[in-house]
């Protein structure tokens, strides 16, 4: 497809006279078009196409916004070629005639593979905020608040046994497609076409554990056996390169083990971190997690957006990640993508999943205020509410000393590294006599013999902790906090109207373009609501709840 530019237009007076006859008093699409102009121009994209004569192109600043609009519906691409072809506000927004024949969805999928291949997913929202800033609807150095939501794989849930089954099917019919004469000369086990032609579905499967297992195993001896075939020296090399070669060669490294010739059906316990772990053939990003009471395959996907009062609530910035991946890894990422847009925000609102000590100092040093609950103290003393916790006792950095409740003074200050978090800490002891005799022991420490430790993070990262720890018992901190929840209802608009719970599509990259796609939708509309002076909607207060407001 080569680049087709498009020269300056204004809307053509067919089409406004039709479109204002029919909306006298416009719609979200026409507003759009008259308040905000052409958002896209050709050249922000042209260097995605070739300038090589070629089948003719759209002009790819229409298009994006053609994508968008749709995504604003939650239209699938037929449905949106649609739209573009039959109704007169969508023709009014993007300045066509009444006789334009729109595009063809297929041209809408080319365009999104381009965008994804050219890497200008996140230049679709970012050239968005950038005219929104011009025009003052967003701003640097205000309130933003992120959190994260689950998002379900385009793929169907299976179990290990579907798993292996479905990527050895998948790898039959590839190479059914690229190569029927090698597979059917080397591959002439009659049992093959019954076990892998059908889909690998629960009910096919044996109820019996040892049953299952021994279906594992057989299928495991049949990719082994296939494997082989495929790196013999008279094998075509260019089957190996295939895809789902590929897939079947990593899961049979994940699933099992050889042992003495023989192909072992790992156990649950030997198998690789959920980080790791393939749960579809189909989708080979998407990871299986379990947090609290919901389990999910699928990725997460943080939304990051403004919440001043005086300017609509618009998503800055979108990171999509596989669902392995806590919260707490994305807290800098995020602050520093919003830096180079120059949206750092003065103070942003978190859960506790996105705080930690090094954060806070990131964060300071960042002159952004996190504000979020921080982990509390783990000790025994803190949890119970009673007893000498570390913030009862005096720290003398310089000395590197530090003094208890009963002015007693340590005797080892020693640095080392945290092996299990990777962080470095100080660990305090305390002399065993002192703490033997003194009156305060049972208070202090449930050791029998030995003296009371700490241990302290290095001292910014300490005295950052405690600070927040501190801050956040005031009432002060919880009358702001409270800013933080809003988000919750840009999920949900995203979850009910958008399809952000859901992927479209499949992989991480084609995932995360869906993401930023429903968060221009979404920035769109809320523009053009705030120019239409609609006032943000409130929090939602059921009908029961409203009676203890009224009594």
């Amino acid at each position: 497809m080569s680049l087709k530019v498009r020269p300056p237009f204004e809307i053509p007076a067919e089409t406004v006279t039709c479109a204002r006859a029919a909306f006298p008093k416009g719609n979200v699409y026409m507003h759009m078009r008259e308040r905000l102009g052409v958002i896209y121009q050709d050249s922000d994209f042209a260097d995605l196409f070739t300038t090589h004569q070629g089948r003719p192109a759209e002009a790819p600043g229409l298009l994006v916004l053609v994508l968008i609009m749709g995504y604003a519906e939650g239209l699938t691409d037929q449905q949106t070629a649609e739209a573009v072809r039959a109704r007169i506000d969508w023709k009014y927004a993007l300045g066509l005639p009444l006789t334009d024949p729109g595009v063809d969805a297929s041209v809408l999928s080319e365009l999104r593979d381009r965008i994804i291949a050219g890497g200008q997913e996140q230049q679709l929202l970012d050239h968005m905020l950038a005219q929104f800033q011009e025009q003052g609807y967003v701003k640097g150095q205000g309130k933003q608040r992120t959190d994260s939501t689950h998002v379900l794989a385009a793929t169907r849930h299976m179990n290990r046994l579907e798993v292996v089954g479905e990527t050895m099917r998948q790898a039959l019919n590839t190479l059914a497609e690229v190569a029927p004469v090698w597979l059917r000369l080397h591959i002439v086990i009659p049992d093959w076409y019954e076990r892998y032609g059908p889909r690998f579905e629960q009910y096919r499967l044996p109820r019996r554990k040892a049953e299952q297992k021994s279906l594992a195993e057989l299928i495991g001896r049949d990719g082994a056996q296939l494997l082989q075939a495929l790196t013999a020296p008279e094998a075509p090399p260019s089957l190996r390169q295939e895809v789902a070669v590929e897939m079947l060669r990593q899961v049979w490294l994940q699933q099992y083990q050889q042992q003495d010739g023989q192909v072992l059906w790992r156990s649950n316990q030997d198998l690789p971190p959920a980080s790791l772990l393939i749960q579809s053939p189909y989708d080979s990003e998407a990871r299986n997690r379990t947090k609290r009471d919901l389990n999910w395959t699928g990725y997460l996907v943080h939304l990051t957006e403004t919440c001043d009062t005086d300017t609509p609530n618009l998503i800055t910035h979108v990171e999509t990640t596989v669902a392995t991946t806590s919260d707490v890894e994305m807290t800098q990422t995020i602050q520093t993508a919003l830096a180079d847009k120059g949206l750092l925000p003065s103070a942003h609102y978190v859960d506790a999943g996105y705080t930690s000590t090094d954060h806070l100092i990131a964060s300071q040093q960042l002159q952004v205020d996190l504000v979020g609950p921080v982990p509390p103290d783990p000790s025994w003393q803190a949890r119970a509410g009673q007893g000498f916790d570390i913030s009862g006792f005096v720290i003398d950095w310089e000395k590197r000393q530090v003094t208890c409740p009963a002015q007693h003074l340590s005797y080892q200050w020693r640095e080392r590294q945290d092996t299990t978090r990777n962080i470095p800490v100080i660990q305090i002891s305390f002399d065993p006599n002192d703490c033997t005799s003194c009156g305060f022991r049972t208070l202090c420490t449930t050791s029998q013999k030995g003296g009371r430790q700490l241990l302290l993070r290095p001292q910014p990262e300490h005295e950052s902790l405690q600070s927040a720890r501190q801050r956040q018992q005031t009432p002060e901190f919880r009358e702001a906090y409270k800013t933080r929840a809003g988000i919750e209802g840009t999920h949900s608009q995203g979850i009910r109207s958008l399809g952000l719970r859901r992927a479209r599509y499949m992989g991480l990259a084609k995932v995360h373009l869906q993401h930023i796609l429903t968060a221009a939708a979404m920035n769109l509309t809320r523009v053009v609501a705030w120019l239409d002076e609609i006032p943000k909607a409130p929090t939602r207060v059921s009908r029961f709840a409203r009676l203890a407001v009224s009594r």
